[in-house]
């Protein structure tokens, strides 16, 4: 049966959707995770990704056109169907008819869905664990924001779930009261799990929680519920604000978890606290269940505060053995995987060498005096690499068994430590830039890795990769490989060093790079040559300003 899909709520302020480009025409074949579409917002443009199959048998709106959001987008269905009754009736199918129109293309009789739908209560909604990146195939439930027998309003968040690549907010798109929780905060499961049953108070689920096991297998309706999970997906980064928050915006209500300690508040209200150098901790939540929402911190206002002893606290007796076990995140086994497979086939070799940074100093001191302008040293860096990349193609490239890729686009990965592990957003075509470009664009992808909004596109496609820990007072460091990439540079900081110039001893600013090659498609020459024309640029930053 064909699947109406709607206009996707992809921030939480949007209301409305531009179709900035459709990446499908009518007849084509969709697969589940294609991209049907570009979608502009009041923020940005997203690539929106099927969760169905079939074919594009109708698109509603077409390039250019602007719609609410859950307004009619596209129809997908099996090849030949006749949607007419869809067509007719378009605005109610789009809102009210979406979840029932997303059985199965290959089931061919109606009689086996409606013997399913029958073990499932009316109202009820099956809510499951979703795949919010392209490479998830399992979440842990972070925390619940809701508890059985709370009420929920379409938009609510009802968890965080945490993937192998960030924690993220998980919203309702049904409306009722929380019946059952099937995983609990800490548990893992795979996608399609059971995560949640939503339905009108009172009904009995016990009967479905027990034929929908934690390995997403369902008795009584294998095949009914996976496409309505799927409907649920279609806009996994929806953030509308939650419903319920309008009647208790008076109230005043602890936004820390009396159970965890955690802090709830929304990424938005997060990342404007971050800006604006406010502790979460202080700020009183008006959202629901004391939720923090982007209108506390703008209306925040420090409280005077009284010192206070600080507690005095027993010192544990000398020689005590204590240790404490904290469960690995997804995030932190996904590293420990890439790292473990890069140690394990890479043939590693280390280049090192110190950069005067007199010249860089005062270059980027001079740059920054421009208006709307900030250069960092990192930044310099990064542009450095993208031109030494272009005359030493050798680095720029990817080893297979049976061949090397040779790139002859440049993107760079730079890598940003945040509180759960290490994140390496792309800079896509890099040598195109300039370096208030380049500056611009690695400002924006490490606000969005600590806020954890960075999207799986934003983290794929590297070429190179830096890692810079400077700022943390290195000296020098050796990286790992950042696979499929041949090569990786670290940075160290800049320190004042007795150096040699024009016959005499004088203090310099030196940084030190440490070049990690892949042996099997970079010699020692060419790695040397690469990091030797990577030192004469950064050493005269003028050759990078074009």
């Amino acid at each position: 049966m064909a699947t109406i899909v709607t206009m996707p709520r992809l921030s939480d302020t949007m209301t409305e959707g531009t179709v900035a480009q459709w990446l499908k025409k009518v007849g084509d074949k969709i697969e589940e995770g294609d991209i049907l579409a570009e979608i502009e917002t009041d923020k940005a443009t997203m690539e929106f990704e099927s969760f169905n199959e079939g074919t594009l048998l109708h698109i509603g709106l077409q390039e250019g056109d602007t719609a609410p959001v859950d307004s009619l987008l596209a129809i997908i269905g099996e090849e030949g169907e006749d949607i007419s009754g869809l067509l007719d009736g378009e605005a109610p199918a789009s809102e009210e008819e979406a979840p029932a129109t997303e059985a199965p293309a290959q089931e061919e009789t109606a009689a086996p869905a409606a013997k399913e739908e029958a073990a499932i209560p009316e109202g009820v909604t099956i809510v499951t664990m979703p795949r919010l990146s392209d490479t998830m195939t399992d979440g842990t439930v972070a925390s619940w924001l809701k508890k059985v027998g709370d009420t929920v309003a379409e938009g609510d968040i009802l968890a965080e779930i945490e993937t192998d690549k960030a924690t993220m907010e998980f919203e309702s798109f049904n409306e009722g009261t929380l019946l059952y929780i099937g995983l609990q905060e800490g548990e893992t499961a795979p996608v399609d799990s059971l995560l949640a049953i939503i339905g009108e108070a009172g009904t009995d689920v016990s009967g479905v929680a027990e034929n929908f096991d934690k390995s997403g297998a369902s008795a009584s309706a294998p095949k009914e519920e996976a496409p309505k999970t799927k409907a649920e997906k279609a806009a996994p980064a929806k953030k509308e604000a939650p419903k319920a928050a309008a009647p208790t915006a008076t109230k005043k209500v602890s936004a820390i978890n009396s159970e965890n300690g955690r802090i709830v508040a929304s990424p938005l209200a997060k990342a404007l606290a971050e800006e604006k150098g406010i502790n979460l901790a202080k700020v009183v939540g008006t959202g629901e269940g004391g939720r923090i929402v982007k209108v506390d911190i703008e209306n925040y206002v420090p409280a005077v505060e009284v010192a206070t002893p600080a507690p005095t606290v027993a010192a544990a007796p000398a020689g005590e053995i204590s240790q404490k076990e904290e469960k690995n995140s997804n995030m932190r086994k996904a590293i420990a995987r890439a790292l473990d497979k890069s140690q394990t086939e890479n043939v590693n070799f280390t280049i090192s060498l110190d950069v005067d940074m007199d010249n860089a100093m005062a270059s980027r001191a001079i740059i920054n005096q421009l208006p709307d302008t900030k250069v960092s040293f990192n930044d310099l860096v990064v542009k450095a690499c993208a031109m030494a990349l272009k005359q030493h193609p050798q680095i720029n490239t990817e080893w297979t068994v049976e061949k090397t890729i040779y790139n002859e686009h440049i993107s760079v990965g730079v890598a940003v430590a945040i509180e759960d592990g290490l994140v390496v957003p792309v800079i896509p075509f890099t040598d195109t830039l300039s370096l208030t470009q380049i500056g611009a664009k690695v400002k924006e992808m490490a606000i969005k890795a600590k806020t954890k909004k960075l999207t799986p596109a934003e983290m794929s496609g590297s070429t190179f990769t830096v890692s810079n820990l400077g700022m943390f007072g290195v000296d020098n460091f050796t990286s790992i490989i950042n696979q499929p990439n041949s090569a990786i540079l670290s940075v160290g900081g800049i320190k004042q060093k007795p150096v040699v110039k024009n016959g005499e001893i004088v203090v310099g600013n030196v940084m030190n790079l440490t070049l990690s090659c892949d042996h099997r498609t970079i010699d020692g020459a060419v790695g040397a040559a690469f990091i030797n024309t990577l030192k004469q640029y950064i050493e005269n930053p003028v050759t990078m300003i074009a």
